[in-house]
């Protein structure tokens, strides 16, 4: 990272920290109508639709699979850099070794202690919990332990580009000293780890590199033309351009709506989730609004609620997000630690490495049981 003043280094956690939780903000607002129509959310919830937390899964504010992954996405990329000092610097194979810590936890009970990989993250028991997970995301990590690494040319599930692959990728746009086009290959590189359809990946590249605009201090738009820009050099990049081209044109089609939103579908695949969020994003007039715009539709609600929190929790920092919503959020502390923990690696690695406790919270590669 650059030499930053300590109100850059400010800016730059709350800015990740508005990110992450952020997007679990706009996750677990749209948990509890993820499956239900329009219509039977007005029906339920009057013609505003939600206008907070729904319960779901036993609980106020409980998250969905889509913060599962983006923690893990975090703690890939940590233990990537703490890698790097080891000589071995391989993003997507920690990236990939964390997902199949997050699918551990969709198979057991709880942490399992004999496992000195799991490091933190992988101990919060909080995690050991099924949230309607993809089904990409699941069959795309099974038993994929010892096998090679999926690659862009021969990755997984090559026809899904469900959304799961976009939900998760916003950490890769918080590595604000990488270069846009690095930021961009690297989801890319991740997102083949489970989803193989072009639309799929390019479609994760695409919002990573948004959010990368936006936690570098720059604008929505900034980040959409240089995401489009992008695009036009990869084969089969149509849908996810015109999807955001899409966004882009609903915000001059006049005021932003339920309708308006279901115009650019439902959001169970990546270029549609990416434009709704987007959008909602783009229009919205503070953080609450942008988010409730995101969920109060037919369709994937908690991913593109995610998706929106992600990118107005970058724009914004975390002092923007409703304090209401925060207080009930689930994981809260923890999803505060592990973003300030990606702070700590970006800024400070090399003053982290070695010592137990880092060793620890992040044990490299050559430390997998």
């Amino acid at each position: 990272m650059p030499l930053w003043s300590r109100a850059q280094q400010q800016d730059f956690r709350s800015r990740v920290r508005g990110c992450l939780l952020g997007g679990a903000v706009g996750d677990a607002l749209g948990g509890g109508i993820e499956f239900e129509q329009l219509e039977q959310i007005r029906e339920a919830h009057g013609g505003a639709g939600v206008t907070g937390y729904v319960p779901a899964y036993g609980r106020r504010g409980a998250i969905t699979d889509d913060t599962q992954m983006t923690l893990f996405t975090v703690d890939g990329l940590i233990r990537s850099h703490v890698s790097r000092d080891g000589g071995a610097w391989h993003p997507p194979s920690d990236v990939h070794r964390a997902y199949l810590r997050w699918y551990a936890t969709q198979q057991d009970w709880g942490p399992d202690e004999r496992r000195k990989d799991l490091g933190w993250l992988g101990r919060q028991e909080w995690l050991y919990a099924r949230r309607a997970p993809g089904q990409a995301c699941l069959s795309g990590l099974a038993g994929t332990e010892n096998g090679p690494l999926p690659t862009v040319e021969e990755p997984r599930n090559p026809g899904s580009k469900g959304c799961g692959t976009v939900m998760r990728a916003a950490p890769f746009g918080l590595l604000t000293a990488w270069d846009p086009a690095l930021v961009f290959q690297l989801a890319v590189e991740c997102s083949v780890l489970t989803h193989g359809h072009p639309t799929g990946y390019l479609s994760a590249g695409a919002f990573a590199v948004i959010v990368h605009a936006v936690a570098r201090g720059g604008t929505l738009e900034e980040g959409v033309h240089l995401a489009l820009a992008l695009l036009s050099e990869r084969t089969g990049h149509e849908e996810t351009t015109a999807a955001l081209r899409a966004a882009l044109d609903a915000v001059r089609a006049g005021a932003p709506s339920p309708e308006r939103v279901e115009e650019l579908g439902e959001g169970w695949v990546a270029e549609e989730a990416l434009a709704i969020g987007l959008y909602c994003a783009l229009v919205a007039e503070d953080v609450r609004s942008g988010l409730l715009l995101a969920v109060n539709h037919s369709g994937d609600s908690d991913s593109t609620g995610s998706i929106c929190g992600n990118l107005l929790g970058a724009l914004h920092g975390e002092t923007a997000l409703p304090p209401d919503l925060l207080a009930e959020l689930e994981g809260r502390g923890a999803i505060l630690e592990l973003a300030d923990d990606l702070v700590l690696e970006l800024l400070h690695g090399p003053e982290l490495h070695g010592t137990e406790g880092w060793s620890e919270r992040y044990p490299a590669a050559t430390a997998t049981a």
